[in-house]
């Protein structure tokens, strides 16, 4: 049996067994679920309920970035991320999910708000 590239393990894992380690993570450093939530809503387009959704249904990453509405600022998350340079990560979705992972990460560092959503 082949081995999975890392690129089809992103897209297979779900959204529902990251979120819990995004809450924690956030809230271990002094932040709120409701800047968590913030945050994700600038990357994907979706608020709360649609969150909840993607959570209750355990949407892959792959059907989770499908639906989503990338901000167009997106492009502007630079910097490295288990590992990888984000602008130069060549697979769609798994640059997506990057991207989620920065900001989660700028969010726990305590970076300002406006700084983390490329106002």
């Amino acid at each position: 049996m082949a081995s999975k590239t890392s690129d089809q393990r992103i897209a297979e894992m779900t959204f529902a067994s990251v979120y819990p380690h995004y809450v924690t993570k956030v809230e271990k450093k002094g932040r709120t679920i409701d800047e968590l939530h913030q945050v994700l809503e600038w990357l994907t387009g979706y608020d709360v309920d649609a969150l909840q959704k993607h959570l209750d249904e355990e949407s892959t990453f792959e059907v989770f970035f499908q639906n989503a509405q990338i901000h167009p600022n997106a492009s502007l998350i630079k910097g490295v991320i288990c590992g990888h340079r984000v602008e130069d990560i060549e697979v769609p979705l798994t640059r997506q999910v990057r991207y989620l992972d920065k900001l989660v990460d700028e969010l726990a560092k305590g970076k300002k708000m406006e700084k983390i959503l490329r106002s």
